[in-house]
This record gives C-alpha cells, sequence and structure tokens, in this order.
C-alpha cells in the first residue's frame, strides 16, 4: 500500500517536466535529464540506507476510495511537531509542501478529503536519501552535483522560507544524525598547543533541541538553544546556520556566538572541519549565512555553561480603549530596553485590545524580578482600571522551567497550519528613543503583533564583523513579527491575498526604521531586498565566500546568499 501511494503521488506530479536548457537550470523530475532507474540503484548501493520515497504526510488518506491504514494516525498526529518531523515528506507547517504555480492552480494534499481535491506531490521531493552517516551525505551530493540535481537539504522541516521542499528534487535528510557527545576540556581542530579549552558538547545535525537540552541536563550543563513547544527545531541546522536565537540569548550570545566547530559536507564532496584555526572564512559565513547555503553540515558543538536558577514573570492586561494601549505599550518599550540590558528575555504578543508578556531573569530571585517589574505593573493596573494579572515563579534550573512550560516533546501542537511571517529587528537607540512611536506604529497593525525579546544584553557587546550574521542583530533588543494563515483547500487568489496583507503589514513595520533588518529564519519570501534585509552589510562577503566553497552553486534556497542569481523557484539562473 505505501509503494501505491508513491506511485500515486508521482503521477500526481503532472507538469513538473518543464523543458531543461544546458545547464542553466536544474535537471527536475519528469525531464528527459532526471537520471534512470540504474542510476538509482547504483546509488541505493552505495548507501546505508533504503533511498526514500517521500511523500505528503496526508496522501496517506487518498485516494478517498481506499485510504490506507495509516490515515487515522495522520489524523490524529496532523498538528504533532515531533510526527511530522520524523515524516521525511512532511513540513512543520503545509503551505511549504504545496507549490503555487504561476496560473493561480495549487498542488497539495490535504488533510481534509471532502475539499475533493487530489493529492498531488506538490513541492514535495519524490526521492532522497534518509543520511545517517558521513558518507551516506558525500554519496548525495556528488549524485546531485554529477546529475544536476536540486538538492534539498532538509532536517526536521521547521521553516518559514520553504528552503526545506524543492518541487520536483533529491531529497538529502539529515534527521537521523542523533549523535551526542561531552568534552570538559575540547580544544578545536588545528587550535595551536595551549589553546584555551572549551566544556563543551557535540551534536548531530539530527538532534532536536529536546534531545539535545535531555543531554545536557545529564551533564550538568546549560547550552544555548531554541525554544519552541516540544522542542522539535534541529539543533545543528538551519536555527544555528540563521543565527540562532533564545530567550536565554541577552545572557549567553546567540547560537552563532556559542558554537566553536562545525563539520561540514561541501559541494564537491570533502568533509571539512571548520572553526577559528581552520577554513575559518566558511566558519564565519556558516554562522548567520543561512541554512542550505554552503553545505551540508554533520554536526555541531557548543560551548556550554553552568546550569543557573531563574525567575519567570508574566504580566497580562486588556484595553479598554487606544489611548490605554498606546499608553501601555510605550511604556513596555521603553521597560524592555532597559531590561534587555540586564540580559532578561522572553516573549510578549499584544493588539489594540490586550498585552502579554512572559520574561525569563537568570539568575534573578523572584523577590528581585517583582521588585523590578512594581512600577510597570502598578502605573498599568492604574491605567487598565485594575485589568493586569501577574505571575511569578522561581525555578532551579534552566532545564526545570523549559520541561514546566514546554514538556518536551508532547507539545508539539502549534504546527500542521498554514502560516507565513514577516519580521522585523527592533533597535536599542529607537526603543530608547523613541517608545511612542514604535507602539503607535505596532498597535496599527490589525490583528497585533508577537515579539520575540531575544536580543540586547551580552550580544550587543559582540563584534559585528566576528560572525556573518547581520549585523543588525548586534544592534537590537529584539524581533517583532506579524503573520498571516489560510485554511487548507485554500485558492491561489486567496492566498496572493493573504501575501498582499503580510506584504503591508512589512511595510508598516518599515515605518519604524527601514534599516533594522530581519532574522532570515523568521522572514518573508517576499522582501524587495532580502540580500539587506536578512545580511546587511555582510552580504557581499558572504556571496564571496560561497563562490569559494560552492563555485557550481548546487546549494541554492530561497533567499539565500546567491539565490538572486536564480528564479523565484530557485530552478533556472536569471
Amino acid at each position: 500500500m505505501a509503494l501505491f501511494r508513491f506511485v500515486y503521488a508521482l503521477l500526481a506530479l503532472g507538469d513538473v517536466g518543464l523543458t531543461q536548457t544546458a545547464q542553466k537550470c536544474r535537471c527536475l523530475y519528469g525531464q528527459s535529464c532526471w537520471p534512470d532507474e540504474a542510476s538509482f540503484v547504483a546509488l541505493s548501493q552505495q548507501l546505508s540506507q533504503p533511498l526514500l520515497r517521500p511523500v505528503p504526510p496526508a496522501s496517506a488518506c487518498y485516494p478517498v476510495s481506499s485510504p490506507s491504514g495509516d490515515c487515522a494516525e495522520v489524523l490524529a498526529k496532523f498538528t504533532d511537531g515531533s510526527w511530522r518531523s520524523d515524516q521525511p515528506g512532511a513540513l512543520e507547517n503545509p503551505n511549504f509542501e504545496a507549490y503555487l504555480h504561476r496560473n493561480g492552480t495549487v498542488d497539495g494534499c490535504y488533510r481534509d478529503t471532502t475539499l475533493g481535491f487530489p493529492c498531488k506531490q506538490g513541492s514535495v521531493p519524490p526521492i532522497g536519501v534518509d543520511a545517517r552517516t558521513v558518507e551516506d551525505v558525500q554519496a548525495a551530493v556528488v549524485f546531485a552535483r554529477k546529475n544536476n540535481l536540486r538538492l534539498v537539504v532538509k532536517n526536521t522541516g521547521h521553516d518559514y522560507l520553504g528552503r526545506s521542499a524543492g518541487r520536483g528534487g533529491f531529497m538529502l535528510w539529515t534527521h537521523h544524525f542523533k549523535d551526542k557527545s561531552h568534552s570538559d576540556s575540547f580544544v578545536p581542530q588545528g587550535a595551536p598547543t595551549y589553546s584555551k579549552t572549551y566544556n563543551a558538547i557535540t551534536l548531530g545535525a539530527g538532534v532536536q533541541w529536546y534531545e539535545a537540552y535531555e543531554y545536557a541536563n545529564q551533564q550538568g550543563r546549560f547550552i544555548l538553544g531554541g525554544i519552541s513547544l516540544g522542542g522539535t527545531v534541529g539543533a545543528a541546522g538551519g536555527w544555528l546556520l540563521g543565527g540562532g536565537h533564545s530567550a536565554f540569548a541577552p545572557r549567553h550570545g546567540l547560537g552563532v556566538d556559542n558554537v566553536i566547530q562545525l563539520t561540514i559536507v561541501v559541494a564537491d564532496g570533502r568533509h571539512l572541519t571548520v572553526n577559528a584555526y581552520q577554513h575559518s572564512d566558511l566558519f564565519w559565513a556558516l554562522r548567520g549565512g543561512g541554512g542550505g547555503t554552503y553545505g551540508v553540515v554533520t554536526s555541531a558543538t557548543y560551548q556550554s555553561h553552568p546550569e543557573f536558577p531563574l525567575t519567570m514573570s508574566a504580566i497580562i492586561t486588556n484595553f479598554s480603549s487606544p489611548d490605554i494601549a498606546q499608553s501601555v505599550i510605550t511604556e513596555f518599550i521603553s521597560l524592555h530596553a532597559n531590561l534587555s540590558d540586564a540580559q532578561w528575555g522572553g516573549y510578549t504578543s499584544f493588539s489594540r485590545s490586550n498585552f502579554q508578556v512572559l520574561y525569563v531573569s537568570p539568575n534573578v530571585s523572584q523577590e528581585v524580578a517583582e521588585a523590578t517589574l512594581a512600577p510597570f505593573v502598578a502605573r498599568t493596573n492604574t491605567t487598565t482600571g485594575g485589568a493586569v494579572q501577574t505571575l511569578f515563579f522561581a525555578l532551579s534550573s534552566f532545564y526545570t522551567w523549559y520541561n514546566a512550560v514546554f514538556n518536551a516533546p508532547n507539545q508539539g501542537t502549534q504546527v500542521g497550519f498554514q502560516v507565513e511571517l514577516a519580521s522585523r529587528l527592533l533597535p536599542y537607540k529607537l526603543a530608547k528613543e523613541q517608545p511612542a512611536k514604535i507602539a503607535k506604529t505596532l498597535l496599527s497593525i490589525e490583528g497585533g503583533v508577537a515579539g520575540n525579546l531575544i536580543a540586547g544584553g551580552v550580544i550587543r557587546s559582540i563584534d559585528p564583523s566576528s560572525t556573518g550574521l547581520n549585523p543588525s542583530w548586534r544592534k537590537a533588543i529584539g524581533q517583532f513579527y506579524v503573520s498571516v494563515g489560510w485554511p487548507e483547500g485554500a485558492t491561489g487568489s486567496e492566498i496572493l491575498h493573504q501575501r498582499n496583507i503580510l506584504k503591508q503589514n512589512a511595510d508598516v513595520l518599515d515605518k519604524i526604521t527601514t534599516d533594522s533588518g530581519s532574522y532570515v529564519n523568521e522572514g518573508s519570501l517576499y522582501e524587495r531586498d532580502f540580500r539587506k534585509t536578512y545580511f546587511g552589510s555582510h552580504y557581499s562577503r558572504l556571496r564571496s565566500i560561497k563562490r569559494k566553497y560552492d563555485a557550481g552553486s548546487l546549494f541554492v534556497v530561497p533567499s539565500g546568499v546567491g539565490s538572486d542569481e536564480w528564479d523565484i523557484d530557485t530552478q533556472c539562473r536569471r
């Protein structure tokens, strides 16, 4: 039955066989240039696992007249982030599994079979490699380069730019690289004698943050990583390569500030160990230059830190008028600028009708946290007429907090929906000098905004040229983002309408400042100048390093370094 579903989905690829012109375009499934079965058999003999035949997860429910026994599981787990990350054909947000044609038709495979649409392969690559070893990765990379395939590198499928999918492409799935190790005296390869040693943890490319945190806790250590329900984001993939934010980054720096060594397979098939002492240019570029761009990372080594107690604080209130909202949010913007200096981090969301914020403050007692927030809480309570709720909890360690709040890995229910984002970093200087302007602008967005309070603190003290990360991060205290979504089965025109709303709201964010930059991992595909927005003044150097290690542009992703030389589908050179 599984084979039948695969064949059925491949037939649904439809018109993916577009004309290929020499090496200008990648070779896609269905074209005459596509490798024959004998070529794939020869490839499979080099691999530790059978070749993958990825299909959209909802394909188990098709054909509707005879669904497989897996359909019940799909329906039960469709919004489970842990389950979705275990499916080679699934993305955390299924809109990136679908493909929107230029004529407005949509190729997708929907959970709701009553919509009456056939299941189509969409943007899910039809074949790929389940990489478990470095040799698997090398074989896949060499095969893709030799056959001019559109190579899609996928780990967990957490991505808001569609970089983990590619219509008619060839998938390299790193999800099963689960090795973990700890050293209390780690020295980067190639370092001079008597170099600094690190208490470090090395994670394979497929390790997810809930697994990394559990492992670090077993070693009695803390590791700076991503924060999400279920902890299913990959610890050594796109999160890190795009910058890697966290509520604890104001205290410990971003992911790119904590990684001390990477191993990577580059386009010519070499497996390199990169750090400050060898291939230092590539090490620089990988720390902020984005995922899927320079090669396939197989491991990341992070410096670890001692565990610490913390206090979690939450404030919730409602607004009865626009003036009250303006007053409270203006003061909040000012407050957060000061709290970021004190290395507090957290998350917020607000609109014209309500406000909520959650802070974590490392090595701060509950009494101090309450006293720090007391003036803001008192004034907000007066302004709102007594509508404020507060919660304060002292916790013994990061891991205690993480397990209590995010309960890994059983709360991955924020996925499985059609979502696209646009975001902007919030500069510290503007927050200090023009909080009222920021508040007014953000409150003007219909439906409100969400904010990640994940910058400032030590991040602002780090040399902007130390990594390939957009230098705007070193001036920021957080990030605000807007989102849109649509139901399953939405038409192309309905999707484009939502994207236009997203563009309009991104334009509103730009009224704060046009130079703040954005986080490439939580951004939009429709930026006017992604090079400036995502990479800033580092783009030219990032592009130069890419040419050195990937001269043929084997690794190309939407809005990634070098993608400006390709069409919007990253299939053909411009």
